[in-house]
């Protein structure tokens, strides 16, 4: 009845979608990203092969070459995960993914996997890479400093413009 008075959720939470060592985004080694020029967000170096959604919302695209996944939360924050540096040019050798555009998923919900051998005999950087990519609707992104994670771990929360 008195809906109208329920504040709406302006805060959407984020995990970790690997299990390693987490990042801030600036550490990144590829500027792009670490510059954010496509937005803020962190990063994690796995210490595993296995890949977990990094926030609740549906798929919005699996990249041709597997090396990225965007998503939309509820809130309509959309969100880039991306799975190497320069592993675009590995033609999706390195990735099993078993999610597809349109799914829906939850914060946690495992993706698929990457060979993170074959991404560093390629002499490529396993770095994950989350990125909060339209700005223009986040106030502010919250990461918690933490070391070593497990996937799944709360990591912090986006703040979205009222």
């Amino acid at each position: 009845m008195f809906n109208f008075l329920k504040k709406k959720t302006n805060k959407v939470s984020f995990v970790a979608p690997a299990t390693g060592q987490a990042m801030p985004i600036t550490d990144v080694s590829d500027e792009m990203f670490s510059q954010k020029i496509m937005g803020d967000g962190y990063a994690v170096k796995p210490t595993s092969d296995d890949l977990y959604a990094p926030v609740s919302g549906s798929i919005t695209s699996v990249f041709p070459t597997k090396h990225a996944i965007s998503f939309k939360t509820p809130e309509g924050l959309e969100v880039l995960f991306h799975m190497g540096v320069d592993t675009v040019e590995l033609k999706g050798a390195p990735f099993n993914l078993s999610v597809s555009e349109g799914q829906s998923v939850a914060a946690g919900d495992s993706l698929g996997t990457m060979d993170r051998s074959k991404i560093s005999a390629a002499g490529k950087s396993d770095e994950l890479i989350v990125v909060f990519t339209n700005t223009d609707l986040i106030s502010s992104v919250s990461v918690v400093a933490k070391a070593s994670i497990k996937h799944g771990d709360s990591l912090g929360e986006v703040t979205l413009v009222s």
